[in-house]
C-alpha cells in the first residue's frame, strides 16, 4: 500500500535553548516542514544532523537517535527524509518547546 511517508522518530529538538528558534517559533505551525542537515565536522558529535527552519538553526536530531540518520546522510540518501513540525508548545521549558517527527518518504 503506498503511502507518503513513514513516520521514523519524534523528539523535542535537542539544544534548541542554544540556538535561534525563540525568534521563529511563533512563526511554525504544525505540519510544517524543516530543513535537516549533516554536520560531520561538528566539533562536538561527528554524527550531527541539524535541523533549520524559517531561516535559523534550531537545533539538532537529538545525539542517541542520529547514528543510523548520520550514516545515511553519509552515502547520499538524505534526500529520502523530510522532518516536520509536530508540536509548538511556547509555554513548555524551552528544551520542550518544539516537538518535530523524521519521516522517510515513500518512493514507490
Amino acid at each position: 500500500m503506498y503511502e507518503p511517508s513513514r513516520n521514523l522518530m519524534n523528539f523535542y529538538v535537542a539544544g534548541f535553548q542554544h540556538h535561534e528558534g525563540a525568534l521563529v517559533l511563533s512563526q511554525l505551525k504544525t505540519g510544517d516542514e524543516l530543513a535537516l542537515e549533516a554536520q560531520p565536522d561538528n566539533p562536538y558529535d561527528s554524527q550531527a544532523i541539524a535541523i533549520k527552519g524559517r531561516g535559523e538553526m534550531l537545533g539538532y536530531v537529538p545525539a542517541d537517535q542520529n547514528g543510523m540518520l548520520s550514516v545515511l546522510f553519509h552515502y547520499g540518501h538524505a534526500s529520502i527524509f523530510e522532518c516536520r513540525v509536530m508540536q509548538v508548545a511556547p509555554e513548555n521549558e524551552p528544551w520542550k518547546q518544539l516537538r518535530v517527527a523524521i519521516f522517510v518518504k515513500d518512493a514507490r
